[in-house]
């Protein structure tokens, strides 16, 4: 098909096969380059929509061309389609519709304990000598402005910022020098943790970091073209406008790199799971004496170049 054939159909009412067709046209007719977007899923629960920002911070509603950012929809392939999306003709969504999780369809949540060297400091443990793993129950997971529900029977609820990965291609036995290659983008995740069902009731992490709720994620998958250095953001987060943790992810103990390749020697990684890389210290387990969560107080976390949650702890249901 010719160029002067796209064209045709982009001026009528084949508008749709012409975009199409131009995607294809510049996949084979040009090298695949990486796609700076910052995606969002908006509406009701279970009703979420496809959206793009644009540069003035708009969402630009994309459900006409992408039903849901779903796992087969992380490939460079894809986000470079999605990338040449004329976003300047999409229309902006109007006020101020709910966020969601920015990738349905999420297969596992696996995370890292320990991984900032002033937060093992504050919990009075050593460093670990390799990335401490726990899973989080994809059950938790919620929308970044959502409320966090504290769970029936918990009474030591804490925060915790977190930068989060995105896998965008199935990954086994990878090195690190191959990372970056496999990751579709980052994102804000807030790893919710009761610490009296992670110490007190049988010492598993996992019960205490998989309550409903308790783990939200936005409010925008970030590709990893738009973030220069992964390992200097700043990251952060406040109660109730106090800032708590101000820290770096310079300070991890163990990089974006060298987690992602670690995992993959003990587990396959798949497009869509997600990847809670640790948190800095001032998380309120820590301070002296301990100051946990409780209903009504609002926690914010965020991350240089990927934005900031708002949540509202809210009353067991």
């Amino acid at each position: 098909m010719t160029l002067n054939t796209v064209i045709e159909l982009l001026t009528n009412k084949h508008r749709l096969a012409g975009i199409a067709c131009l995607l294809t046209l510049i996949t084979f007719t040009s090298p695949l380059e990486a796609a700076e977007l910052k995606l969002v899923r908006f509406g009701p629960v279970g009703e979420e929509k496809a959206g793009i920002v644009d540069s003035q911070g708009q969402i630009r509603d994309l459900s006409a061309y992408v039903e849901d950012f779903t796992p087969d929809m992380l490939s460079d392939e894809s986000l470079e389609n999605i990338s040449q999306i004329p976003i300047s003709e999409l229309p902006i969504v109007p006020g101020n519709p709910r966020i969601g999780v920015p990738i349905s369809g999420v297969g596992k949540i696996v995370a890292i304990g320990f991984n900032y060297v002033n937060h093992a400091a504050e919990m009075a443990v050593e460093l670990p000598t390799e990335p401490l793993v726990f899973m989080k129950a994809t059950s938790a997971l919620t929308g970044p402005f959502d409320n966090v529900i504290q769970p029936r029977n918990g009474n030591k609820l804490d925060y915790e910022s977190e930068l989060v990965i995105v896998i965008g291609r199935r990954a086994q036995y990878i090195s690190e020098d191959e990372v970056f290659d496999y990751i579709a983008g980052y994102t804000v995740g807030h790893d919710v943790s009761e610490r009296a069902f992670q110490r007190e009731r049988g010492g598993q992490f996992t019960k205490g970091k998989s309550a409903d709720t308790f783990a939200p994620v936005g409010p925008y998958l970030v590709t990893t073209d738009t973030i220069d250095d992964v390992q200097n953001l700043s990251i952060w987060s406040e109660v109730n406008g106090d800032m708590r943790q101000d820290g770096n992810t310079a300070d991890m103990v163990f990089s974006v790199k060298e987690i992602i390749s670690h995992l993959s020697q003990f587990m396959t990684l798949y497009p869509g799971d997600l990847i809670f890389t640790g948190t800095p210290a001032g998380v309120g387990d820590g301070m002296v004496p301990p100051r946990y969560l409780k209903p009504g107080d609002v926690v914010r976390v965020g991350i240089e170049g990927l934005d900031f949650q708002r949540q509202t702890v809210v009353a067991p249901r």
